[in-house]
């Protein structure tokens, strides 16, 4: 008896602690509501399922419980207990594995006009790489890779030349635009993540992943590596600016191009201006 009181005493805490909880996800800053939409699915399908177990079980326990004169009925087999048992998991597995299908083709369907950047992980930080003027980023290959081209671009590329190499410092984003992250790693398993955008994806060694989002709010951002690479794995951490198009053109102004980086020139800096 009292085991079943306890049973039913988790069951009900379990839902007042999801429901009357302080902790919940960060405030979204990018297209993916989807993803919070998909997870709140899962939580109501588990959460049921779960509180059905949990007090069918303190039900059997009060039920059933042992009293002078009562013995157990054998029944080995239930055709239709189980087929119900069948249809009704089925139907729960697959109500939970829709939305996330659905969710995933968005997720990996590009939009045309979104514009495309590089991220790179390597032990233990970020670098970032976006298309000059022409548009396009340079081909590159880890083979290129060394302290004077630590992304390992291809100097022979023309479309390389004037891409924009940030290395270890801040990624900053027009708002409203769709972007295109393809992610590289130079060493082991990363994984870009800022929680607000509710998109990522591993960078694996040797492979080009990809997602895609939009921002929708202008802010700074941490940027966190969602996958165990090491001893500094806690301190790979990153910022991501997200302004207004004019404060991201100005930005982008300034930071180095491959070329210049190649020929120890470092960022641009504007020419001080003379008055009178």
């Amino acid at each position: 008896m009292a085991i079943a009181l306890i049973l039913v005493l988790i069951a009900v805490g379990s839902v007042l602690f999801h429901v009357l909880s302080p902790w919940w996800w960060t405030p979204i800053a990018s297209n993916w509501g989807y993803i919070d939409n998909t997870i709140i699915i899962t939580f109501w399908i588990t959460g049921v399922v779960f509180v059905a177990v949990v007090l069918f079980m303190a039900y059997c326990l009060f039920r059933f419980r042992h009293q002078e004169g009562r013995r157990a009925a054998y029944e080995p087999e239930n055709k239709r207990l189980e087929w119900w048992l069948t249809i009704i998991t089925g139907v729960g597995v697959a109500a939970m594995l829709a939305p996330g299908l659905f969710v995933w083709k968005q997720f990996v369907t590009v939009p045309e006009g979104a514009s495309v950047i590089e991220i790179v992980g390597q032990q233990w930080q970020w670098s970032y790489r976006l298309p000059g003027k022409d548009g396009r980023l340079g081909t590159s290959d880890i083979r290129n890779v060394s302290s004077d081209n630590p992304l390992g671009l291809n100097p022979s590329d023309p479309h390389g030349q004037d891409d924009v190499v940030v290395e270890g410092g801040e990624l900053h984003l027009p708002v409203g635009k769709p972007v295109k992250v393809l992610l590289r790693s130079l060493d082991v398993v990363h994984d870009f993540y800022v929680p607000e955008f509710r998109a990522k994806m591993d960078m694996v060694p040797g492979a080009v992943t990809y997602f895609w989002f939009t921002p929708t709010r202008t802010g700074t951002f941490e940027a966190l590596c969602a996958e165990l690479c090491g001893v500094g794995h806690p301190q790979m951490r990153g910022s991501v600016v997200v302004e207004n198009e004019s404060d991201y053109q100005a930005w982008l102004e300034q930071q180095p191009t491959f070329v210049r980086s190649s020929a120890g020139l470092g960022p641009k800096v504007e020419s001080p201006r003379l008055t009178d």
